[in-house]
């Protein structure tokens, strides 16, 4: 038990959104954001909401979607919330495994983890629902890539300190039970996925240094980058005045048929070896030969340690050349 009762953390149903202006009015550039873009239609979701609701159920170019954020675990995730032709309403159980918030839904009242959109308990036991896209980012980074996108508003409630102060830093996560994997700090910030088959965990405190990583990964060629402008939730009370843990994400190097080499150049920006061209932490080429090209995202996300090796204790961590 998390020690709360089903849906005695509030998700929101019927989200209200407003424009990045608007929301420039209570966020700064370096708030944390979920972003997420399906079928050219762009939104930013606070973390500084989601500490508090988790779940937002909301309807995204017509496709239903659940954007999940676990503060234990450090883990936001967007998932489809429509199986067998059924749309379900997600909650929050009230109940934790491995530290993780199970979600519920209203149709079953099957338990699903946030972690994994795996079904767990009941009718849609061992189903899976489908991962979608996303990215945490500095709101200053969603607005120079959608400055047409929409934010979830406020709705007149006051937001942007975090009920989690030091969490971040702690050597022990909240009511977990399990045998922490000792090869990181267990709250140390990993980008981790499972690509083309393989568990792999790459550490933001290596990130931060190199900026950019070409590597090979489950036969697939991926880069990952990583910038600063983003701070962290679940650390200071005011989430603006926290420590700059940054922005990451994973993609695949292979466009139009040539792998592309990526490196940072001396400001830090993501440069192609083949053409010189610039590319963004949105696998968006800005400016070259290829301006305008966008890479393929992958499944990979920011995690803390502990929570992605409870779940996928054979990956790998990346250390280096």
């Amino acid at each position: 038990s998390g020690g709360v009762p089903r849906d005695g953390i509030p998700p929101i149903d019927n989200p209200t959104f407003e424009s990045v202006t608007d929301a420039a009015v209570w966020l700064q550039a370096q708030s944390p954001v979920i972003s997420f873009e399906l079928n050219g239609m762009a939104r930013a979701y606070p973390l500084a909401i989601l500490t508090r609701h988790e779940i937002v159920n909301d309807v995204v170019a017509d496709i239903p979607v659940a954007v999940t954020f676990c503060p234990l675990c450090n883990s936001a995730v967007v998932f489809e919330r429509t199986l067998d032709g059924e749309v379900l309403r997600m909650g929050v159980s009230g109940l934790l495994r491995n530290s993780d918030l199970i979600m519920w839904d209203d149709v079953t009242q099957s338990w699903w983890q946030q972690f994994t959109g795996e079904g767990i308990v009941g009718v849609y036991t061992g189903r899976q629902l489908r991962l979608l896209a996303s990215q945490v980012v500095g709101f200053g980074a969603f607005v120079e890539q959608y400055p047409d996108g929409e934010v979830l508003s406020r709705a007149g409630r006051s937001y942007g300190t975090n009920p989690y102060v030091g969490y971040d830093s702690s050597s022990q996560p909240f009511l977990f039970q399990g045998e922490l994997d000792d090869r990181l700090f267990p709250t140390d910030r990993v980008l981790a996925g499972l690509i083309g088959g393989e568990a792999i965990a790459y550490p933001f405190e290596t990130l931060s240094e190199v900026k950019v990583i070409n590597d090979t990964v489950g036969g697939l060629e991926v880069v990952v980058v990583w910038q600063a402008g983003a701070t962290s939730a679940l650390d200071q009370s005011s989430i603006d005045d926290s420590r700059d843990v940054g922005m990451a994400a994973l993609y695949n190097r292979e466009l139009d048929g040539r792998v592309l080499t990526f490196s940072a150049d001396a400001s830090g920006m993501m440069r192609d070896e083949q053409t010189g061209s610039v590319w963004n932490v949105f696998g968006r080429a800005t400016s070259g030969e290829l301006s305008g090209a966008q890479l393929r995202q992958e499944m990979a996300f920011p995690h803390f340690w502990f929570a992605w090796a409870a779940f996928r204790p054979e990956t790998a961590i990346y250390a280096g050349d």
